[in-house]
């Protein structure tokens, strides 16, 4: 996922493999790697920094966020801000559930509305 972002913003950017990872300073045949999922991309904010300014991609902006969501995803992580919000985090199992098609129960149903109404 991370992978895939990456290197179609690298090819709209008209960049190489070799010529990316020049710039970003790190060997080619690893990253060639995190493009194709076998590894892990970059968790480090700095790192993920540097990969956005050279794909001329602006910090806080919606490309921006889905990157880095992207990089902890990809990772196996839950991104940070979602640990550190505990509304989103107590919700997430009901989440899941529902992804997986399985029916939340009536309290959760109740839990769920009441947060929507009050646009939380």
């Amino acid at each position: 996922m991370f992978g895939d972002f990456i290197k179609e913003k690298r090819r709209e950017k008209g960049l190489t493999l070799r010529e990316f990872c020049k710039l970003l300073k790190l060997d080619a045949s690893n990253w060639s790697k995190i493009e194709r999922g076998i590894l892990s991309p970059p968790q480090s904010e700095k790192k993920l920094e540097k990969i956005a300014k050279i794909l001329d991609i602006p910090m806080d902006s919606e490309l921006w966020k889905e990157m880095r969501d992207k990089a902890s995803i990809s990772a196996g992580n839950i991104p940070k801000d979602i640990l550190s919000d505990k509304t989103i985090l107590n919700s997430l199992p009901m989440f899941f559930r529902t992804v997986r098609s399985e029916k939340p129960s009536p309290d959760e149903l109740d839990q769920l509305i009441n947060k929507i109404k009050k646009g939380k």
